[in-house]
């Protein structure tokens, strides 16, 4: 399916968000894996489905699965006691994402229960014997500077090597500072990451056409094209609009096949050496 790389074909990895979600999320990763275009899935290890999630990677050897770290709208992997600042007491993260940003930056017992969570979330995906193949956070989280350094800084301990850089054309323009310091930090650590990102800008409506029109027109280095397929919605009130049975059709489209084997190079995760 996929065409030979020559040195100028642009290289993609497409990803599934929010594996382990739920079963309808779950059972759409493994047949976008199965049956279409995708090659990589981000790992929610608190969400409620994620033994099935872990159970269906490890049957889909070729599948590279990363850590997709919550620390907003979900559940923590630490008892509520342990990070009081931080969630609710059922576990939960709030979604002020801005007022919580401040929060992280400036008050440093917020940090400290900050740090404890991600290191715990780390620990719970080195659990499951999974390996690592990258990083990234719920919502784009670690655009945030103060997550960024935590992510870097503990994900050293768990052999983390690549880290998505949310960086979409026609990102904007408030945010290209934050993200010329975000690639800086990622270079200077030594961890890889993409050149271009294809999902933000239509979250919940990579439908068939969507991942033609990108296709079509995709940059030459490594690009990152993520969604969140299911097979049915309902998956979350946070994403009662989101179109999931159509971003899985797109994953099994046959048009879409065809357009990745005339347009790039389909890497399988970060950890491809095609990607590097």
């Amino acid at each position: 399916m996929t065409a030979a790389r020559s040195p100028t074909r642009p290289r993609l990895i497409v990803t599934a968000d929010d594996f382990g979600l739920h079963p309808a999320v779950n059972l759409a990763v493994e047949r976008g894996f199965r049956e279409g275009v995708l090659r990589a899935a981000s790992l929610m290890v608190t969400a409620p489905a994620v033994a099935d999630a872990v159970a269906r990677a490890k049957r889909m050897p070729g599948l590279a699965v990363g850590l997709h770290l919550v620390l907003a709208d979900g559940q923590s992997a630490l008892a509520p006691s342990r990070v009081p600042s931080l969630v609710d007491a059922r576990g939960r993260f709030g979604d002020d994402m801005v007022r919580n940003g401040f929060r992280f930056f400036f008050l440093p017992h917020v940090r400290e229960q900050l740090a404890a969570e991600i290191r715990a979330q780390f620990e719970a995906f080195a659990a499951t014997g999974l390996p690592l193949d990258h990083v990234n956070a719920h919502k784009h989280f670690h655009l945030h500077p103060t997550v960024l350094s935590l992510m870097l800084s503990i994900g050293r301990d768990y052999g983390l090597r690549a880290v998505r850089w949310p960086a979409e054309p026609g990102a904007a323009p408030w945010l290209k500072p934050w993200l010329a310091l975000m690639r800086h930090r990622l270079r200077r650590a030594g961890v890889r990451s993409n050149d271009h990102v294809f999902g933000i800008q239509h979250s919940g409506a990579m439908d068939e056409q969507a991942l033609l029109e990108v296709l079509e027109r995709l940059p030459e280095g490594l690009s990152e094209l993520y969604l969140h397929p299911a097979t049915h919605g309902d998956i979350t009130p946070a994403m009662v609009d989101y179109r999931h049975a159509d971003e899985l059709a797109a994953l099994l489209s046959p048009r879409v096949r065809r357009a990745v084997a005339e347009h790039c190079h389909l890497c399988h995760g970060f950890s491809d050496p095609a990607a590097a």
